[in-house]
């Protein structure tokens, strides 16, 4: 099982159960204060580092958006995306092209090279005069906060933070108040993923800003998968970020952290600044391989505008809060619902990837349903020695003889799959030791018709917790190809059967004791 720190869909209970015990001091989880001065006008001074990348901006692709799009008017272009590194260069190329706006919104964003790549992108971006709006969850956030406050503090960036109760700003004692009088709200996550350009181009999927999602992580990578849109579709996911943006649980982070941002200095500002801008340019963190592939990526548009396939995208997505809050850790959501009535729809066939696999009642009984009715219900997820989450790997462990009872079938992806060459476009310059492959795309496929790709796993958080998105397809076109990909997934060679239990056997002794004792914990609600 890859290393990792406590599970995000776990930390708040772990966080209490520690803290209850004294296991956990309060400077452990306190954010280190940033001695900082909101500035104006005065932090835009970056463009001369982005100077020679301003050269790269060479293809109109809202032209060639709109042209693609002439060919049947009333409907969006979708291209899906399975690659890591295919993934970041077309959100790289759409920032660097970006004329007027930027709208992110992700549930993690991380200070390793790909996310403060991403942010010197934005940060490019803003200094050419685009709006830059960034929304991120409070649950995963890394220190140093300082970075934060100096992008936020450009005339040209805000920044929102989801939930702030359990992060940025709260101290231990104020966790522990929240994790014991609140905890629904500790629990109620942000986890959409969206990258939304000029109200003209958006990417959504499953891929946070991390390396693991982009094949740059030496230790694991995430099998992942987002879909690039445009068209009607593009309206649909802006009003249900703006639905977010606007919420009363986003905050602006010069309010959360007002104090750090009252004493903001300029000289820490153009210091952060100028270091994310190096980055471009400093070939230890960014290949010259990577910004060649990003900045040839406008010679490759006519080949991506063909791939793209035009059907009635319905972008679904749930409200802030997720529900009403009134049936405690249930509730269910507006993805939720209309997830299971696509479901409900199939006639023969359903296919599904997703990273964890924990069924409710409610759940099983649906796919049961569509067994017993005579649609083939089969599921690819991952092993427990390859899942970057223990806790959701006891709790599938508890349920899959359920499961498997059910007359569904269960495939469980390897850590080292043989087609790992193939899917891992760095592959080769990992060496002697690869990463290990873990699964996180959530997809589903319907009959080979209707492809729906989005942020929502199988599992009750994503059902009644955490705020979630998608977008259904019906096109036959991504939908076999959606299918042929977690086909090969499933494939002998690359995943086990989950009736083997091999997965299990692959761990030492020790993972499997830890496992076990993670099972006798009452903890599915929030799995």
């Amino acid at each position: 099982m890859p290393k990792r720190t406590p599970s995000p869909l776990f930390a708040p209970f772990l966080a209490t159960a520690l803290a209850c015990i004294g296991a956990i001091p309060s400077a452990a989880l306190s954010p280190a204060p940033f001695p900082v001065e909101r500035l104006g006008a005065a932090a835009a001074g970056h463009t001369d580092s982005a100077a020679s990348l301003e050269a790269a901006l060479i293809a109109d692709w809202h032209a060639a958006v709109d042209g693609i799009l002439e060919r049947d008017s009333g409907k969006s272009a979708a291209f899906v995306m399975d690659k890591g590194e295919h993934a970041l260069r077309i959100r790289g190329w759409l920032g660097l092209n970006a004329k007027r706006t930027i709208d992110v919104q992700y549930f993690i964003w991380s200070t390793d090279n790909v996310g403060r790549l991403a942010l010197a992108g934005l940060l490019q971006a803003a200094d050419r005069g685009v709006h830059v709006r960034i929304l991120v969850d409070d649950l995963m956030l890394e220190k140093p906060y300082g970075l934060l406050l100096a992008m936020d503090a450009h005339p040209d960036v805000e920044i929102r933070v989801y939930n702030a109760n359990n992060t940025l700003g709260v101290g231990f004692w104020k966790r522990l108040w929240t994790a014991l009088t609140s905890f629904r709200s500790m629990n109620q996550r942000m986890h959409q993923k969206t990258f939304l350009v000029d109200d003209k181009a958006a990417v959504v999927g499953g891929r946070n800003m991390a390396d693991e999602y982009y094949d740059f992580d030496p230790e694991f990578n995430f099998r992942d998968r987002d879909v690039l849109l445009a068209g009607p579709v593009v309206e649909q996911i802006r009003d249900g970020f703006s639905e977010h943006w606007n919420s009363p649980l986003s905050v602006p982070v010069s309010r959360i952290l007002a104090k750090e941002t009252a004493a903001l200095k300029a000289p820490a500002i153009d210091s952060i600044g100028q270091e994310l801008l190096a980055r471009w340019n400093d070939t230890t963190h960014f290949s010259p391989e990577m910004k060649q592939g990003i900045l040839e990526v406008p010679r490759r548009v006519p080949d991506l505008l063909h791939d793209m396939d035009l059907c009635d995208a319905r972008y679904i997505h749930d409200v802030p809060g997720k529900n009403d809050g009134t049936q405690g850790l249930g509730g269910g959501g507006v993805l939720t619902s209309a997830l299971a009535a696509i479901l409900d729809s199939a006639k023969q066939e359903v296919l599904i990837q997703s990273p964890y696999l924990i069924l409710d009642p409610k759940a099983l009984e649906l796919l049961g349903s569509l067994v017993k009715r005579g649609v083939k219900v089969r599921i690819s997820t991952n092993s427990a020695a390859n899942s970057d989450n223990h806790y959701a790997v006891s709790g599938y462990q508890k349920q899959r003889e359920r499961i498997l009872a059910a007359g569904i079938e269960v495939r469980e992806l390897k850590p080292h799959p043989q087609h790992q060459t193939r899917i891992l476009q760095r592959y080769a310059q990992f060496g002697e030791h690869p990463p290990i492959i873990v699964l996180h795309a959530k997809t589903a496929v319907i009959d080979r018709r209707i492809l729906v790709v989005g942020t929502y796993n199988l599992d009750p958080r994503s059902q009644n917790l955490n705020t979630e998105a998608a977008v259904a397809m019906p096109s036959a076109k991504l939908a076999l190809e959606a299918a042929t990909a977690i086909e090969e997934d499933m494939k002998p060679e690359n995943s086990w059967d989950a009736k083997s239990g091999e997965g299990d056997l692959a761990l030492s002794w020790w993972q499997r004791f830890k496992l076990w004792l993670w099972r006798l914990v009452p903890m599915e609600p929030i799995l």
